[in-house]
């Protein structure tokens, strides 16, 4: 008897930074999630990729959304004070206007899921305008009104990011190993952790029924990594 199972529409905003093209790669080995991925410009996506691609001015995002009808969003959008111009109303518009209003736009077509890829230590009232910015996204979001919003909280990324040179995160990573083990209680949050297994965690937490708002850290997003890779293993095994 033939596979009749239809695959559920996860669209994705960011799909071209670290995380974005995780969820690519990981979504594209399964039969159970197509990702539609939006996004402003074209550009390369990771060999073998299986999904669906619309390329439009984020005014018009709200009409592929419509036309759709994706089960969730998963929001990898963000920019870094370098490449905003260290100018805050530049790094602004993108990392809590855009995400805000792509995120609105989707609640209006019916999206009842939302996975915010965000970091720890976002906090509205915090004195660095990355996790002060972060934090009043997280915010703002959580009052759109989705059934279910996840909010996830890596700590620093590992994993090869395409033509984003990061000298500064590059020069973290070679050290996580001997930091992280130093870093315990309430820091451990920041411990290095596979953009790949973050992937994971947002596609399995894009898939759950239960509503409501949620925040995971490392920890957290490692056990709903797992629970993909059973499910995974699952199919595999039939």
């Amino acid at each position: 008897m033939s596979d009749t199972r239809v695959p559920v529409r996860v669209a994705l905003v960011g799909a071209t930074g670290l995380i974005g093209r995780e969820v690519i790669q990981r979504a594209s080995a399964s039969d159970d999630v197509r990702i539609l991925g939006i996004a402003r410009r074209e550009a390369p996506l990771p060999a073998g990729a299986r999904m669906e691609m619309f390329v439009a001015e984020p005014d018009k995002w709200g009409e592929v959304f419509e036309a759709a009808r994706p089960r969730a969003l998963i929001c990898a959008l963000g920019t870094t004070w370098k490449k905003a111009g260290r100018d805050e109303a530049a790094f602004r518009s993108v990392d809590h206007d855009l995400v805000l209003a792509t995120a609105q736009a989707a609640h209006r077509a019916g999206v009842p899921n939302m996975v915010l890829v965000s970091a720890p230590g976002a906090d509205p009232r915090a004195k660095s305008l990355y996790m002060r910015v972060k934090g009043e996204t997280e915010a703002a979001l959580s009052k759109v009104g989705f059934k279910r919003f996840d909010i996830l909280h890596p700590g620093l990324l590992r994993g090869e990011r395409v033509d984003d040179l990061r000298y500064a995160e590059r020069a973290a990573l070679i050290a996580a190993p001997l930091v992280d083990p130093l870093l315990s209680g309430s820091w451990q949050r920041f411990r290095s952790i596979d953009a790949g297994l973050v992937a994971e965690a947002a596609l399995s937490l894009a898939l759950r029924r239960a509503g409501g708002r949620f925040t995971h850290d490392n920890e957290a997003l490692r056990r709903a990594a797992r629970q993909w890779r059973q499910v995974r293993n699952m199919e595999a095994a039939e």
